[in-house]
């Protein structure tokens, strides 16, 4: 039996190369991640491309790696590796599935002499990490409004001056300390973190500003020392970084409360602007006035309601109705007691006429007489009185006494 006829009888399994391609690249990229690869090798067949891309190769002997950094990478480095050059790059593996071949994506660089001091950095970073120096919740919020701000850096360097310059433009009611240190050098760490820890001791200080210029690698090591880090992470009191430029990140950074690019932005970020807060305050003051003027407003329409109130219940004013009342009463009285008084006189008439009418000196003065008996009783009949019983008879103009003579009955 032929080869050919084995192989058709056995059952065969197989990858295609797109299934092959894949996991090979599913293996090498899981395998080294992202900022965890450190490759050692000379620089060569360094090629610039129109769109800003870098591609080199590494080389150790007879093994290479293709290298690339992307635009957006390169233009972040302040320089670029050259052919010949023994340097440490970082960054990932990719596999390139079009050609089957591995590439290393760089993200950064570093010269051989500084690549071993950097690791260390990674392991003191990793260290320092897992102690919760760079925890983001660990960080404090900075005041609003400053009124002393200790400033570590170096008493000659510019960035001092631009510190000083944004402070007095933004907030020149803050009361500047300055710590002075060494930014640079072996005699920077401890003087750095001296210079902060002094401040410490001094009263009444709201935040500090530690802050250096724009330079190498080499020159801001400083700032990555585990003692400055920790006086950073230990202060009392807030503490903004700006260290270097934009693209430098020291350790200093990560274990500050708030990360400035630049020691000018670290100078704004650690105060309010003055324009911002007066034009704020002009808002508050309008909005006050017309909050005031609004209740002023308020209160004199209450006013005047009550006022209208008060004159409609004004004691004057009552006492005018009340006065309007009695003479209206007076008045009425006057004219029932007018009126009492004809009806008093009607009635007086009438009776006045009825008892003259009845008045006995009228009867005697028509001719009549009256006649009584000793005791002042009247005469009214002839049955009443005894013969030789004195009586008095009365006329209109007097009265005379006499005595019953004799008489009948009837």
């Amino acid at each position: 039996m032929s080869e050919w006829e084995e192989l058709e009888q056995a059952p065969i399994t197989y990858l295609t190369v797109s299934q092959l391609a894949a996991h090979l690249k599913e293996a090498i990229e899981s395998r080294f991640a992202w900022g965890d690869l450190w490759v050692e090798g000379e620089v060569g067949d360094l090629r610039p491309t129109a769109p800003g891309h870098i591609f080199f190769s590494l080389k150790e002997g007879r093994a290479q790696i293709t290298c690339v950094i992307w635009r957006t990478q390169a233009a972040r480095m302040a320089h670029l590796p050259a052919n010949g050059q023994t340097i440490v790059a970082r960054g990932r593996i990719g596999y390139y599935e079009d050609r089957g071949d591995c590439r290393l994506y760089v993200d950064r660089w570093l010269p051989i002499g500084l690549g071993q001091r950097f690791l260390a950095l990674e392991a003191l970073k990793r260290r320092l990490e897992a102690e919760g120096l760079f925890d983001p919740t660990r960080k404090r919020t900075l005041p609003p409004f400053p009124r002393r701000i200790g400033v570590v850096t170096s008493p000659a360097g510019a960035a001092l001056r631009d510190i000083l310059n944004i402070l007095r433009r933004r907030w020149p009611l803050a009361e500047v300390i300055l710590s002075p240190t060494v930014v640079q050098g072996d005699d920077a760490p401890l003087s750095i973190a001296t210079a902060l820890e002094t401040l410490w001791m001094v009263a009444g200080v709201d935040l500090a500003i530690i802050a250096r210029g724009g330079g190498s690698n080499e020159e801001l090591w400083a700032f990555n020392d585990e003692r400055v880090v920790r006086a950073v992470a230990s202060s009392p009191f807030p503490v903004v970084s700006g260290v270097g430029h934009a693209i430098d990140l020291t350790l200093t950074d990560a274990a500050a409360d708030v990360h400035a690019p630049t020691p000018s932005a670290a100078a704004e970020l650690a105060t309010p602007d003055r324009d911002a807060v007066a034009a704020q305050i002009a808002g508050w003051r309008d909005r006050l006035e017309q909050a005031i003027r609004a209740r002023l407003e308020r209160a004199g329409q209450a006013l005047t309601t009550l006022r209208a109130r008060l004159q409609a219940h004004a004691p004057e004013r009552e006492l005018h109705a009340r006065l309007e009342r009695l003479h209206r009463l007076q008045t009425r009285l006057r004219s029932a007691i007018r009126q009492q008084i004809l009806q008093a006189e009607a009635r007086w008439g009438y009776h006045q006429a009825r008892l003259e009418a009845l008045n006995p000196h009228a009867v005697l003065a028509r001719g009549y007489a009256l006649v009584r008996r000793a005791d002042g009783r009247l005469v009214t009949r002839a049955d009443q009185v005894q013969p030789g019983e004195p009586l008095t008879v009365q006329w209109i103009d007097g009265e005379v006494p006499v005595r019953v003579e004799g008489g009948s009955p009837g």
